[in-house]
């Protein structure tokens, strides 16, 4: 049909001219029509094969588009994006992605929803979102078909409001900082937060009076009250609160945590997805 001629056909589809006639005659034979008849140099077809033309043209180019390799231009697709992140890592991710699509994906578009840590496999699994940027419970558990990719190690402080009894001293003793009422962030909404985990590992407890599920929250309480609070340090100079925080170093070390970038393996070929991955890497992999 697009050749006009079975020696140009056998050509464009590598095979013998003698493959591509003996295919011919099968098709003929099983659809009870010429298909094509010889006209001067060439082949025209009939009208049974202009009318199969439409909709089995339409059909191989859908397999051809499933099979070939596809070039996903950014500055074209009009893709949309979902990204499951907590609030803190939307705050430091979110602001420089849509700078950088806006220059060079501007007719894409990004959904963010929430990360609870603990459906970090199902939403992927169940194809709820396309990425996870976040930090895993435990990576041993993580299903073989989740890929993964680490970006930075998260640093913490000690968080508390600038007038706060405790920013007077020069070091926070460890007893000081145990005995302080204590605000949380428990993204998975576990009663007992990661660094309360550590902390028992090491026979010790602090005095948690809250636990809440966004890392805004918990800065806004610690503006506002007695409470001091492990946070992330980075989030700091994003914060507004910023002004009115003061941070010193934990006396007892947080174990490290690592946002790392999730995805499903189904996604690992397709060029939209693959694209995306490359440049959320390129902007917030860091070498710690």
């Amino acid at each position: 049909m697009t050749e006009g001629s079975v020696t140009r056909a056998a050509n464009a589809l590598l095979m013998t001219q003698p493959a591509v006639s003996n295919a011919l005659a099968r098709l003929r034979d099983a659809l009870g029509d010429p298909l094509f008849v010889r006209s001067g140099t060439g082949i025209r077809p009939t009208q049974r094969a202009v009318v199969l033309w439409e909709p089995i043209g339409e059909a191989l180019e859908t397999v051809r588009g499933a099979l070939d390799e596809q070039v996903f231009d950014p500055h074209r697709a009009q893709t949309e994006f979902s990204l499951s992140m907590s609030d803190y890592v939307a705050s430091l991710v979110m602001p420089n992605l849509l700078n950088h699509f806006g220059k060079v994906a501007p007719k894409a578009r990004i959904h963010t929803v929430p990360n609870t840590i603990l459906e970090i496999a199902d939403q992927l699994e169940d194809n709820r979102v396309d990425c996870v940027l976040s930090v895993y419970v435990n990576e041993a558990q993580q299903p073989a078909a989740i890929r993964s990719r680490s970006l930075w190690t998260v640093d913490y402080a000690c968080f508390m409001r600038r007038s706060h009894p405790l920013a007077a001293m020069k070091r926070l003793s460890t007893r000081s900082f145990l005995n302080a009422g204590h605000v949380d962030v428990s993204l998975a909404g576990k009663t007992l937060p990661s660094y309360d985990l550590f902390l028992a590992s090491r026979g010790l407890s602090r005095n948690v009076v809250a636990t809440v599920n966004h890392y805004s929250a918990a800065y806004e309480i610690v503006r506002q009250s007695d409470l001091i609070a492990v946070l992330p340090s980075d989030l700091r100079s994003q914060s507004r609160h910023a002004p009115f925080l003061h941070a010193m170093p934990l006396p007892l070390k947080a174990p490290p945590r690592i946002v790392s970038l999730f995805w499903h393996q189904r996604n690992d070929t397709v060029p939209a997805q693959r694209w995306l991955r490359d440049t959320l890497v390129e902007m917030f992999a860091r070498s710690d």
